[in-house]
């Protein structure tokens, strides 16, 4: 005996199965109902944008109804009233210290060991002029504690940092050609000058350089503090040392030149570090 259930099942699959297919709207029917509905999916999207744009353009007058229109600010990099365009003054720099500026003489044993060391085949070439240990040595593995400064037959010079009897050279090659006068004047040139931490909140300062024969005195000032120490100087050539305490940073080094009459003929201060149009490395 048949489920009652499963012949209703059945019939009903029958019956819908053997319905006729929907007759097939004609080609330009197709076509026309198509265009109806992009025309009105593209009638709300047009809407849409409009009621967005108008709620965009009426928000600032709703947000500050009383704001007066304001003038363009002037463009990036443009010169101001309260800002002049001139050179600015050196910025004042942190609460520092100077510590000491005292430098001991390297004897000639060593000295010649940290030339050869520094320099290798070429040490022969040089003649140190000055090789000092500095106030206070870095407190890095690898840091100096002294500087030698040689020259050749021909008034080339070279830097050496020294590490206890070792020598080492931050120039490539190490004998690289400092015999040249870039600053104003031509009275001055920068050698290798850098400083290097000594310690929680302690700084080795060293500046080096070549000065012409009208210089009789070379002096350093640090930061906004005037106060100028001497530095040493011979065979055409000048070191500076200085320990430092300081903030985060060590405070910048200006060198002074003056000559024999004691009229200051270079302040870093306020001259440029390197002559117009001069071009290579011997400025800072």
């Amino acid at each position: 005996m048949s489920d009652p259930l499963q012949d209703t099942l059945a019939d009903r699959l029958r019956r819908l199965g053997a319905q006729p297919p929907a007759p097939a709207l004609p080609a330009p029917e197709i076509r026309r109902r198509a265009e109806r509905r992009r025309r009105r999916r593209h009638g709300l999207a047009g809407a849409a944008a409009c009621a967005a744009t108008a709620l965009c353009l009426a928000l600032p007058a709703v947000l500050h109804p009383s704001a007066p229109p304001q003038a363009p600010g002037p463009r990036r990099g443009a010169a101001t009233a309260d800002a002049p365009s001139g050179s600015a003054s050196p910025r004042p720099s942190a609460a520092f210290t100077v510590t000491g500026t005292a430098t001991a003489p390297i004897d000639a044993g060593t000295t010649a060991e940290i030339l050869a060391s520094c320099l290798g085949a070429e040490a022969s070439k040089y003649h140190p002029v000055i090789a000092v240990r500095t106030p206070v040595a870095s407190s890095n593995a690898d840091g100096p504690d002294g500087v030698v400064v040689a020259v050749d037959s021909a008034h080339r010079y070279v830097q050496c940092g020294t590490r206890g009897r070792t020598g080492r050279s931050v120039s490539v090659p190490p004998t690289f050609i400092n015999d040249r006068l870039w600053s104003p004047g031509r009275l001055v040139e920068f050698f290798d000058s850098f400083s290097a931490p000594a310690g929680p909140g302690r700084y080795l300062g060293v500046e080096t350089g070549h000065y012409a024969p009208e210089v009789a005195k070379v002096t350093v000032s640090y930061g906004d503090d005037p106060t100028e120490y001497p530095a040493v100087m011979a065979g055409g050539a000048y070191v500076a040392a200085a320990a430092v305490s300081s903030g985060p940073l060590p405070p910048p080094c200006y060198v002074h030149a003056y000559d024999a009459h004691g009229t200051e003929l270079y302040d870093q201060r306020t001259q440029p570090t390197t002559k117009e149009g001069s071009g290579g490395a011997g400025g800072r």
